[in-house]
């Protein structure tokens, strides 16, 4: 049993796609195809049903999954043991983060795993989205919420800070706002109500439900940016709004919210060695920012 085979499979099964696959795994989606079906006549079985929509698992492919992932886990057990605790940490580390704490608090802990490990490559998928850790869509996942299933290991990292900013100059043209009432002559910024991929952070229908914000975004980097340019006000993370001077909270003392962020990780890669230590460093550094700046 060649251990290469099934990680073109794997690849194929996690994403359905070739051509993703092929990224993943650093090759062409020629090689993809062409390493899945070499392994399908190996075992003289279909694995995959092909359609236009991409590659699905048939019966077989479906009972082979967990062997190729037991395969997988074996092959990387195997690779600590044998690299032994000294060795220097190696390989592909991908984190499943929200934009905005991978762009302002998780990219200076991956920025100092890199400096401290040389081999390590680390991926930070910044999207506003829940990962599928059992896919292999990242190695952990940092969340605004913890899962209430799965074999996955969850613990709390900090907590977070969130308000009401606006622009400066924007919130000169307008009177002084006293109440949520005044904020009605504002346009608000937030959410794609729809859109929102964690109940947490729909903000607005805990202000007032009779808000309604006339910009919206799935990016809270849009959000930012739309609040700088002067379009309205918007709920931001402190960490975040500290950093722009132009920024100022409104009703401070009425429109707070405070959120948590947790760490999840497959039970199956939670000792892999790079996953491992990755994940505590990267703990490590948010709650020390988000401390200090959140």
């Amino acid at each position: 049993m060649n251990w290469d085979d099934y990680r073109y499979f794997l690849a194929v099964a996690r994403t359905g796609q070739l051509s993703q696959a092929g990224r993943i795994l650093g090759v062409d989606h020629t090689t993809v195809a062409r390493r899945t079906k070499a392994l399908e006549s190996r075992l003289k079985t279909k694995l995959f049903d092909r359609s236009p929509r991409g590659y699905a698992l048939t019966p077989a492919g479906q009972r082979l999954l967990p062997v190729a992932e037991q395969l997988e886990r074996d092959a990387e057990r195997a690779r600590d043991s044998v690299a032994g605790a000294q060795a220097p940490l190696s390989g592909r580390v991908r984190i499943g983060v929200p934009e905005g704490v991978g762009a302002y608090v998780v990219v200076r802990a991956a920025q100092e795993l890199c400096e401290m490990h040389g081999g390590l490559r680390l991926e930070l998928v910044a999207l506003p989205q829940r990962f599928s850790l059992s896919r292999r869509e990242a190695d952990f996942a940092i969340a605004v919420s913890p899962p209430q299933s799965g074999r996955l290991k969850v613990r709390k990292i900090a907590d977070y800070k969130l308000h009401l900013y606006g622009a400066r100059d924007y919130l000169e043209r307008f009177p002084p706002v006293r109440s949520v009432e005044d904020l009605k002559q504002m346009r608000g910024i937030a959410y794609v109500p729809d859109l929102i991929f964690d109940k947490v952070l729909d903000y607005i229908p805990l202000i007032d439900p009779a808000l309604e914000p006339r910009l919206t975004s799935t990016s809270v980097h849009v959000q930012l940016q739309a609040a700088l340019n002067g379009a309205g006000v918007c709920i931001l993370h402190d960490f975040m709004a500290r950093h722009h001077e132009r920024l100022v909270r409104v009703l401070e003392n009425k429109i707070s919210f405070t959120r948590s962020f947790w760490l999840v990780v497959h039970e199956d890669y939670a000792d892999i060695e790079r996953i491992r230590l990755s994940a505590s460093h990267v703990v490590k550094r948010m709650r020390e920012i988000l401390k200090r700046d959140g």
